[in-house]
């Protein structure tokens, strides 16, 4: 009996916490983007903080804390497209001169009779 009593009352608690109103609110656009603007930051701050990255700056005078403040102050719409760019630019940039300056040495090693490597030349 004393169990029985037990299980009805943990049932009306149950059914009286259910009752409760529940809210729902809209979520607004920038709530949304907020975590994407986030990432794009991120990927532009790791970008920027690449020792190559940081090389190609002084090569070209650009002080690398000069343009981590300018990218810092980047509205969320250039943040996106500066960090599309980075995005779409190749994995293996300069593979294809790689390639040509390799053809290159073996083209001159032919010539030159120390391999054997094009018969048709």
């Amino acid at each position: 009996m004393r169990a029985r009593s037990f299980l009805v009352g943990l049932l009306a608690t149950s059914l009286v916490l259910s009752t409760l109103p529940a809210r729902a609110e809209m979520v607004g656009t920038a709530a949304l983007l907020a975590p994407a603007a986030e990432a794009q930051r991120d990927r532009v701050d790791a970008f920027m903080a690449r020792e190559d990255v940081r090389q190609q700056f002084e090569a070209l005078g650009v002080d690398p804390a000069e343009a981590a403040q300018r990218v810092a102050s980047l509205t969320d719409a250039e943040l996106q497209a500066l960090s599309e760019r980075i995005g779409a630019l190749p994995a293996g940039a300069g593979a294809v001169e790689l390639v040509l300056i390799i053809i290159l040495i073996l083209l001159i090693l032919e010539l030159a009779g120390a391999i054997d490597i094009f018969k048709k030349i």
